[in-house]
């Protein structure tokens, strides 16, 4: 509880400077942007690359694995599953850096345990 305290109390003071508030904001969207997060499936025959704000950078099938998708369509099925399961790989490693860097910054500032609760002012 104590630690609470102290963390609403550095919030307190935080908004007295709201612009150091929102420098540390804008340091992690730019941070965000700039991540790089891959994830695949199928033993790497599907990857994908995400950034920081889950979008979709990259998405690279193994070749063989593109040329069985022209002849069958279980083949065809078994890419939709891969490229799924390597975009939601991606996106929870991102989901993970983005909240360690959040939590990074939020104890930089003083505000440890409310890193939770800052994820949502970055959308």
């Amino acid at each position: 509880m104590l630690d609470k305290l102290k963390a609403m109390q550095a919030l307190g003071s935080l908004m007295k400077n709201k612009d150091q508030l929102a420098e540390a904001g804008e340091r992690i969207k730019s941070k965000m942007d700039a991540m790089q997060i891959e994830g695949e499936a199928g033993g790497g025959a599907c990857r994908a690359i995400v950034n920081g704000k889950m979008k979709l950078l990259d998405l690279t099938l193994d070749p063989a694995l593109l040329a069985g998708m022209a002849v069958d369509e279980k083949t065809r099925e078994l890419a939709t599953t891969l490229i799924k399961d390597a975009i939601n790989d991606a996106t929870e490693n991102a989901q993970k850096q983005v909240q360690a860097l959040i939590t990074r910054e939020a104890d930089e500032l003083g505000l440890g345990d409310l890193a939770p609760q800052l994820t949502g002012l970055l959308n």
